[in-house]
């Protein structure tokens, strides 16, 4: 049978709509509204830039809350695409294997402590199976009763019901009580971790060496290494949550190369794709030989069109050069925001390494992102009173200057 080709007769969606009365607004009707989005409406991205409808440009310290770590509009990303779309093959679910999602499969675990990659959709996503896997792990430890997952205060992992439990953000929480059981939020205290951490209960402990949404609050190394024993020595899993700052937002590839320490599991996502929504858990082989086929699934995980983009992604990531650069522009943009603060008398704390800064302002955060975006600079905040910046991992000093001297002039308005 010779396949028919057919051409849809629906016209496609102008991507630079003319201005009107919605776009100078920001307003929609058709989407639900979870989030207070900004006017106006953005149209194109180049570099570290966004421009809107109306063609005003945007310096972009978010980076879509650190996802494109390439910038926008990156020749190499926008090429992967290009190549893989040439194949028409977009998609075929996780029945079949596609070169791809092998390939990607094959450069994460080389370039990692895993032996085995599940491919999924999202952060959330990701740590949601991770809790799966450290459960199925555990039943294979001992006959019942160990499946608790320990979380440490200030963490995010995620809006999704296992997730949001290990969420320490208490207005996350209570709307939608009561939450998953079996996940206990824990201080950042080893003596603490001592008394909680059960053998024959706890099945793992997840912790994000920097605490992005829980205002960019650096885990203290030592905690971190003294946690790794601590769970060794338990027979309890280490799941590293590094979907804001791991592939390359600290300076290393990983964050816990930093640290002396692997994990039993590591959670990516953000930047992994480029923009496309992709994440990943990278497991031990220990882990891996607990899982079996229909543990866990997903349709659209590690698809040809977002493993081949990935797979140029995470080698650009991993340039020695690129990593360099992060890590000495980072140096340079904390002895910025130091000065500014001795200047300006407005900032109360500063914290971050590498491109993940967190800088805590008297007023309410909302105000000085307000007054930025006014005069072109995009931020995020990261709690009521703190500034949280992520930029493109690909930004020069001169770039984050401009940004600097509209943070400066929003701070004193």
């Amino acid at each position: 049978m010779t396949p028919t080709t057919m051409t849809s007769p629906v016209a496609p969606v102008s991507l630079t709509p003319t201005p009107d009365a919605s776009t100078a607004t920001g307003t929609t009707d058709a989407i639900l509204g979870t989030y207070k989005r900004q006017a106006p409406l953005f149209v194109r991205g180049e570099g570290v830039y966004m421009f809107d409808a109306q063609g005003t440009k945007y310096l972009d310290f978010v980076a879509g809350i650190a996802v494109t770590a390439l910038g926008h509009g990156d020749a190499g990303v926008m090429q992967a695409m290009q190549e893989a779309m040439a194949t028409g093959l977009l998609h075929t679910s996780n029945l079949y294997r596609t070169a791809p999602g092998e390939a990607l499969a094959e450069w994460l675990v080389g370039h990692s402590f895993a032996s085995k990659v599940f491919f999924c959709n999202s952060g959330a996503e990701a740590n949601e199976g991770a809790f799966k896997f450290a459960r199925r792990w555990a039943r294979a430890q001992v006959d019942q009763g160990k499946h608790e997952i320990i979380a440490v205060r200030g963490s995010f992992h995620g809006r999704m019901p296992g997730t949001l439990a290990a969420t320490d953000r208490p207005a996350y929480r209570l709307p939608f009580r009561p939450l998953m059981g079996g996940v206990t939020i824990v201080e950042r205290d080893l003596d603490e971790m001592k008394t909680v951490l059960d053998a024959e209960s706890t099945a793992a402990v997840i912790v994000e060496p920097i605490q992005g949404e829980g205002g960019v609050r650096i885990v203290d190394p030592e905690f971190l290494r003294g946690l790794r024993a601590l769970t060794r020595e338990r027979n309890v899993l280490l799941i590293l949550d590094e979907i804001q700052c791991g592939l390359g937002r600290t300076g290393s590839f990983f964050a816990y190369e930093q640290l002396g320490i692997a994990p039993d599991m590591l959670t990516l996502a953000k930047p992994l794709a480029g923009g496309l929504p992709m994440g990943a858990i990278l497991v031990t082989d220990d882990v891996a030989r607990t899982i079996q086929p229909g543990d866990h699934g997903t349709t659209f995980g590690g698809g040809p069109l977002l493993a081949h983009v990935a797979h140029h992604v995470v080698q650009r990531l991993a340039d020695p050069a690129l990593l360099a650069h992060v890590r000495e522009t980072g140096v340079w943009f904390g002895e910025q925001l130091q000065a500014m603060s001795e200047r300006t008398g407005r900032i109360r704390a500063i914290r971050g390494t590498g491109l993940m800064w967190g800088v805590d302002v008297h007023e309410p955060a909302a105000a000085i992102i307000g007054r930025a975006f006014d005069r072109g600079l995009l931020m995020v905040s990261a709690g009521e009173h703190t500034l949280r910046f992520l930029p493109p991992l690909v930004i020069s000093r001169d770039e984050l200057a401009a940004g600097l001297a509209v943070l400066e002039a929003a701070l004193v308005a």
